[in-house]
């Protein structure tokens, strides 16, 4: 079906423009306040995970991130007649290519969404992709009677 390739190549497409406005208009590590005391956007190299774990680790990203594309093959072609399945791993889909295209083009990923309320990992919107597509895909496992 057209739906889930349209959502990903979206999504995917949002965060890299995303990242090259960010990289275009904003000096690395600087942040510009969007909300005061709420959302900052800032220009941030990331060169691990959340909070910057593995830090300079990009072999065990990329074998981390091939892994997971075919585990996402996998459950695409096997679940694919399952529609809320099928949007939570185009979402998942369209996380894990955009911080991987980062990965191989830039050496990093660039990281965006400051939480200025809380101690939180800045993120973008490839890593936003992953987590709502997580959070929905365990809702779904865990509402479904099968």
């Amino acid at each position: 079906m057209w739906l889930y390739p349209l959502l990903t190549i979206i999504f995917l497409i949002l965060d890299q423009v995303v990242k090259l406005a960010v990289a275009t208009h904003i000096p690395v590590n600087h942040v510009l306040v969007m909300i005061p005391g709420v959302l900052g956007l800032t220009n941030l190299h990331n060169k691990g995970a959340a909070w910057s774990i593995l830090s300079g680790q990009q072999w065990f990203f990329v074998l981390i991130t091939l892994l997971a594309l075919t585990i996402i093959g996998w459950l695409m072609a096997h679940f694919r007649s399952n529609r809320p399945v099928m949007i939570c791993l185009s979402l998942i889909l369209a996380g894990t290519l955009g911080n991987f295209i980062d990965r191989l083009r830039l050496g990093y990923v660039i990281d965006m969404f400051e939480t200025l309320f809380v101690n939180f990992p800045v993120f973008n919107v490839a890593d936003s992709c992953l987590t709502i597509g997580v959070l929905a895909l365990a809702w779904f496992i865990l509402k479904d009677d099968d």
